[in-house]
């Protein structure tokens, strides 16, 4: 048996990184299918030296984000269906109601269908429920913080462990994290970079078991040992 099971994934933005590059694909690492993928960069981890003008640039991003028909020509469409809508709903006044800085969205779009508006949070703390818990829709939560260690251990403090994405221009810092991080699946200045030869599965509560790659055949297939008694060594 294999499980894939979600996550909270962690994308962490290091002072150095391109900010623009990395606006925009944290944009499409949280916002992708609505926000509904597991591996949705849905915990969004700021360096503080470029933490206000991230904000202000990821802001402006999910403003600009078409939503509407998905057969128009737009970048968002529906949630699948009311349950998942009221549930993205009560996740955004959750972060309200703690106390996170809603930036922009934060409401229902347009008159009729399971249509939410592109939604940021700032200045969201690690025990927030935004934080905590798979939301499962277009609500980017932005964090900040200091050091490279504080971060990963941060990071870390998760019940899941699918995914995670590191932006920085320094090859050692990438490779630290990359190695520090309790997750299945780590990309360096790229996100959602899938392959049918690289195994893909978490640690954790995110699963069980790998999909793809040579690992994803186990499941597949079963182990036989064979144990032969003979009357003599021939070495």
């Amino acid at each position: 048996v294999t499980l894939e099971l979600g996550g909270k994934s962690p994308l962490i933005v290091f002072d150095d990184a391109d900010i623009d590059t990395a606006v925009e694909l944290a944009h499409f690492a949280l916002f992708f299918n609505q926000g509904q993928c597991c591996c949705a960069g849905s915990r969004l981890m700021v360096q503080e030296g470029i933490y206000d003008k991230f904000v202000e640039k990821a802001t402006e991003r999910a403003k600009a984000r078409k939503v509407g028909n998905p057969f128009d020509s737009v970048e968002q469409g529906p949630q699948v269906d009311e349950e998942q809508y009221h549930k993205v709903l009560n996740y955004i006044k959750s972060g309200v109601d703690e106390g996170a800085n809603l930036r922009v969205g934060g409401d229902k779009w347009g008159d009729k269908g399971y249509f939410v508006q592109p939604t940021v949070f700032s200045d969201v703390s690690d025990d927030m429920k935004i934080c905590r818990e798979e939301i499962f829709g277009p609500v980017q939560v932005i964090q900040k913080f200091k050091t490279l260690d504080e971060v990963v251990e941060r990071a870390n403090r998760n019940s899941y462990g699918l995914a995670a994405a590191v932006f920085t221009n320094d090859l050692n810092t990438a490779t630290y994290i990359s190695n520090s991080l309790r997750a299945g699946t780590v990309w360096v200045n790229c996100y959602d970079a899938l392959e049918a030869q690289a195994p893909f599965g978490g640690y954790k509560m995110s699963g069980i078991g790998r999909e793809l790659g040579e690992y994803g055949l186990e499941a597949y297939t079963e182990v036989k040992t064979v144990t032969i008694a003979i009357n003599q060594k021939n070495s």
